[in-house]
């Protein structure tokens, strides 16, 4: 699915924004599967729903009500829907994440990100790995943009290269803030990328790399499916963010 020059360039930056990982019917199911989910949501008044862990599926922002839905994550939902099963296992995506660290490769978990219009979502920067630490070959996380993404509506923004540096710690006065260090951040946001798409786009992006995304100041919304994936051999050093069933289960084409 990638060219040589796509994988040089992710290995270089760490990340890779790639249109068209979904095919046109792929998109629209889990567009339909989500927009249900947000209609539901009205009828909570807070976040519901139930993992294997105990804790909610369905994660709604300060603010929400029946009026103004703001459903901001569900939490694995590969669980719950062929749709994004379909397309966590079995899509363009899942080969591109194979062309990077496969031929196979296997699930961490799944989650959906969700800024809709009037959204106050900040992501702090931060790197994924300390939430997923795995040994041997690196983490990819997959984000698929299931709107399109621009400048206004709260976009991925990376640091090149991070990726080869060093792991910064998200502890601070013996607090855990889920967030590097203020100069981390600053020398982060000097030298950032915007990564912008069309819906069906994918941003495929290394789990040591530095990332954030600013508030959702548009009237569009800016929802990502993510899938966090691994090569088959590769052994998890702590436990799930997001405990799911068919985690390690094989995402490789027939």
């Amino acid at each position: 699915m990638l060219t040589q020059d796509q994988i040089d360039f992710f290995n270089e930056t760490g990340y890779l924004v790639v249109p068209d990982a979904v095919t046109a019917s792929e998109l629209a199911t889990i567009k339909t599967d989500f927009a249900t989910w947000v209609e539901d949501s009205r009828s909570h008044a807070q976040s519901y729903g139930e993992m294997i862990n105990g804790k909610p599926r369905f994660d709604t922002e300060t603010g929400h009500c029946a009026e103004k839905p703001l459903l901001r994550r569900v939490n694995a939902p590969h669980e719950i829907s062929p749709a994004f099963f379909n397309v966590m296992s079995n899509s363009r995506m899942t080969d591109m994440v194979a062309d990077l660290i496969g031929p196979d490769v296997k699930l961490h978990h799944s989650k959906i990100n969700s800024k809709l219009p009037g959204a106050a979502t900040a992501v702090k920067w931060h790197q994924d790995f300390p939430f997923t630490r795995t040994a041997m070959t690196p983490l990819v996380t997959a984000l698929l943009m299931m709107d399109d993404v621009d400048e206004e509506n709260g976009p991925l923004e990376v640091c090149p290269e991070t990726h080869r540096g060093p792991l910064h710690s998200l502890w601070h006065d013996g607090t855990f803030t889920g967030a590097v260090a203020n100069d981390v951040t600053e020398n982060a946001r000097k030298n950032h990328v915007t990564c912008l798409g069309k819906a069906g786009s994918v941003c495929l992006m290394h789990t040591r790399l530095l990332h954030g995304s600013a508030p959702n100041k548009s009237t569009n919304p800016r929802t990502l499916f993510i899938c966090v994936y691994s090569a088959v051999d590769a052994m998890p050093l702590s436990p799930s963010p997001v405990p799911c069933t068919y985690q390690g289960a094989h995402c490789t084409r027939p």
